[in-house]
């Protein structure tokens, strides 16, 4: 096997991704450590009472004074994220509506976070259309909003001559499509820049073009930014009747919570009521700084003492009062630093549940039936347009305007993770030659962070063979095809396994259109890949599509595109420390997963950015607390806890029952969270096969 060359970049670690390209740590102060605060951050740290945030939505809403929204979407994903955001640059009154517990939590959390550059799909399709215009969006994209990009390039490898052949036809497809930059090598220009690649390739197609991210990290950036510039986002929210109305719609929305929270939080699943700010001290603080007044004045009156006696007194009424106020309002559990891993909860590794294709289909693992959730709410809300962007569920979501013309026929995508000492084995996005019928196969990718990803599967679900596949098979299935990319990888480094569903639909393309049914309602449905890629240009034709049946064209003269990110690059060790908990009260330094580097400023700030976040997984999405070689593992650094607490802590929440924890085995095909030697052993032998 062959020796690491070097070590493998990781985005955060003395330096990041920005724009597509890397910058060093030194560099980092202009172009990723951007100082000026976000408006979500402003928001919290200007919060004099540091109040509970409203569970399950914004701080704000963008309701209008009748009542009405402009614009309400329907789907949190990448592309209802762009879809927001770009609406955002516009004067109007925006509600995003996500049926799981936080955004991203479906086909955009569950796929390669490849961003494809085109020239794979049909000339002429949909598809066609937006992937290469959305693919040049990105470097701007990232430069803004610092989720963090590759330009990192793909390979399409041809070992035969027929092969060679499929990459002449992609090369022209590409053209076709508007694909710049194609190029195809022969021979050993190919190992000069991919030198592990399986070695009996002849030839490659090179993109450069293609870049990778961390998909769920773009969409909550855009979601984010959404929300900073005033958009109204509503988690755990599942849209069960849409009807028609002269002024455009009313959507019914049912606010689930998980049981367990409402059982702990209220006694009853009945209702949650939002929190309420803490003034019980607020008239006692007022009645002693009107005594100091009239005590003062009083004062004044009598010949024995001065003037500035008396404003003493009153000066000092104000000073006792103010303290009285600050003391009740502020939370003290709220103090950073003094966090403290109590919850015995420790994570869980083995058995649970597998998540279903239907709970897939409307946020996996977040979804309602997956938390075993209970509606808690009915909202009716009314608006002028819709756009669905309910990815798997956006069949459902039209058919409750009279819209059945098209049906969404998922097909699962598998995946293995691999650690990140396994990286430095593709530089590239490497891809065999497409098959016809299931598309661009299975590829190997080094992530952002710095992993070696293998997959995915293409299972249909209406297939009955696909559907049948044990884990074993599949497991097999992403080994075997991904050696003969990459011959090199060693299987015993497997950390981590997951599905997603992609929405494919029964028209065979995407579909981003008005509704022949109704012309305010507009369709961004049916997206599967290259959806990631194309989502930004997407967004664009929504907000046409919308301008052209009279939403307000009104420009937005304080929309902010820039976002701060949430990491902070780290150089090594230097300045931060990992230990026992308590001994470390400085955010800054306290490090919260020892893995990733996490520190629990990082956490801080993400549980005060504007989406609300009360779960394990959204931290875990946001700052990768918990997504290294130990994956969480309670006998190691127990970092899954220690984040719960900060959770707890931030949010005001009294038991640690109401944060949301990560499930077992929620999408995994592997027989258990942290794996024995034997299990590792039995993967190096289903490559083999």
């Amino acid at each position: 096997m062959p020796t690491n060359p070097k070590k493998v970049r990781q985005h955060g670690i003395k330096g990041a991704y920005v724009g597509g390209g890397w910058v060093d740590i030194e560099d980092c102060g202009d172009r990723f450590n951007i100082t000026n605060p976000t408006p979500s951050d402003k928001t919290c740290d200007s919060c004099p009472n540091q109040t509970t945030c409203p569970r399950s939505r914004t701080r704000h809403v963008s309701v209008k004074d009748d009542g009405t929204y402009d614009v309400v979407i329907v789907g949190g994903g990448c592309v209802g994220a762009s879809i927001a955001r770009e609406l955002t640059k516009y004067n109007l009154s925006i509600l995003l509506l996500e049926s799981a517990d936080d955004v991203t939590q479906g086909a955009t959390k569950g796929n390669s976070g490849i961003v494809h550059a085109g020239f794979d799909d049909k000339p002429g399709s949909v598809r066609a259309k937006y992937c290469w215009p959305g693919n040049q969006m990105f470097a701007q994209l990232d430069e803004e909003l610092h989720f963090g990009y590759q330009k990192n390039g793909s390979l399409v490898l041809a070992k035969t001559k027929e092969e060679r052949k499929v990459l002449d036809d992609l090369m022209e497809r590409g053209r076709k499509n508007g694909v710049q930059r194609l190029k195809i090598l022969e021979g050993k220009s190919v190992f000069e820049i991919e030198p592990f690649c399986n070695p009996n390739t002849i030839a490659a197609l090179h993109s450069p073009d293609a870049g990778n991210l961390i998909p769920y990290e773009f969409a909550i950036a855009m979601a984010e930014n959404a929300a900073d510039n005033g958009a109204e986002v509503r988690i755990r929210r599942t849209v069960s009747a849409i009807e028609a109305t002269d002024a455009g719609f009313e959507v019914t929305a049912d606010h689930w919570e998980p049981k367990s929270y409402a059982k702990t939080m209220h006694g009853s699943e009945a209702t949650v009521p939002e929190p309420e700010v803490n003034d019980s001290k607020a008239v006692p603080a007022a009645v002693i700084a009107a005594l100091g007044a009239a005590g003062a004045g009083f004062l004044k009156s009598q010949p024995q003492f001065t003037d500035e006696m008396a404003m003493g007194v009153a000066a000092a009424a104000l000073v006792l009062a103010l303290i009285v106020f600050l003391s009740s309002s502020a939370k003290p559990n709220r103090v950073q630093g003094e966090g403290k891993a109590k919850d015995s909860r420790k994570p869980v590794g083995t058995g649970g549940s597998r998540v279903s294709v239907d709970e897939m289909m409307v946020g996996g693992s977040g979804s309602m039936s997956a938390n075993d959730g209970v509606v808690v709410g009915t909202e009716k809300i009314k608006c002028r347009f819709i756009v669905n962007a309910a990815g798997g569920g956006s069949d459902k979501i039209s058919a409750m305007i009279g819209d059945d013309s098209f049906t969404i026929k998922p097909r699962l995508g598998d995946y293995l993770l691999l650690n990140r000492e396994q990286g430095y084995l593709a530089k590239h996005t490497l891809f065999p030659c497409p098959d016809p019928v299931l598309g661009k196969g299975v590829l190997v990718q080094t992530t952002l962070w710095g992993n070696l990803i293998l997959g995915p599967t293409a299972r249909d679900t209406y297939l009955k063979d696909k559907m049948d596949m044990t884990d074993e098979d599949v497991q097999k299935f992403i080994l075997s095809k991904c050696k003969d990319l990459v011959p090199d990888f060693d299987s015993k480094q497997v950390i981590h396994g997951f599905v997603g569903a992609r929405a494919k639909n029964s028209t065979g393309d995407w579909i981003i259109e008005e509704s022949k049914v109704n012309s305010n309602f507009i369709q961004a449905a049916g997206i599967d890949s290259p959806g990631l890629a194309g989502s930004p240009a997407i967004a664009v034709e929504v907000v046409r599509l919308l301008q052209k049946n009279g939403l307000s064209k009104a420009k937005n003269k304080n929309f902010n595109p820039n976002r701060a990110p949430i990491i902070t690059p780290k150089d090594g060790w230097k300045g931060i420390k990992a230990g026992p908990v308590g001994k470390f009260t400085d955010p800054k330094v306290n490090v919260i997963c020892k893995c990733e580097k996490v520190t629990e400023h990082e956490v801080i700030t993400a549980l005060r950015r504007s989406l609300p976040i009360d779960s394990t997984q959204g931290i875990r999405k946001r700052t990768r607390a918990g997504m290294g070689h130990c994956q969480g593992d309670a006998e190691n650094y127990n970092c899954e806890c220690r984040v719960a607490d900060v959770i707890a802590r931030e949010n005001g929440y009294g038991k640690k029952e109401e944060v949301g924890r990560r499930p077992w085995p929620a999408t995994s095909t592997l027989p258990q969270r942290w794996l024995e030697e034997s299990e590792k052993e039995n993967l190096v032998e289903l490559a083999k096969k």
